[in-house]
């Protein structure tokens, strides 16, 4: 497990995955290690409520994959100049077993990922990215919440 080589983390671009991001740039500079950012566009439904509405999902998804590779080629330059050379990739699907999924694909020994800390009802709504991550992920996951202001 140690040395980590490579560390994956996803990103939905939020304060909570700046301070994942930072964290994992911090490692992969301790451990001399590859950076693999992630950012998992979620599957929209095909069909809306209202068979009058047309909504084209092929080109809203194509356009979601564009800005988030745009987002992450930015991150990536912001931590070339900070000394870490990342790759990055966009996934599609369920975000917990899409980041699993990648994680094993690239061989990540390490995920860490942002945690929004919700509570209660939003918690049981929403439910939680990284406790699903935690759950399905065959390696150690390192969650960070945003700093406390």
């Amino acid at each position: 497990m140690l040395p980590f080589r490579t560390v994956l983390c996803p990103t939905d671009f939020s304060e909570p995955s700046e301070a994942a991001v930072a964290a994992a740039a911090e490692l992969a500079r301790h451990f001399h290690a590859a950076l693999r950012l992630v950012h998992i566009v979620p599957a929209i439904p095909a069909h809306a409520p209202d068979l009058n509405y047309t909504f084209r999902v092929p080109e809203y998804e194509a356009a979601l994959h564009t800005d988030a590779t745009e987002k992450l080629k930015a991150l990536a330059a912001r931590l070339c100049g900070e000394g870490v050379s990342p790759e990055f990739n966009v996934g599609h699907g369920d975000p917990g077993r899409e980041i699993a999924r990648m994680a094993d694909e690239f061989g990540a020994e390490v995920i860490v990922i942002g945690t929004h800390g919700e509570t209660g009802w939003r918690h049981a709504l929403f439910g939680s990215v990284a406790e699903r991550v935690v759950r399905l992920a065959a390696c150690p996951v390192l969650t960070v919440r945003p700093p406390r202001d």
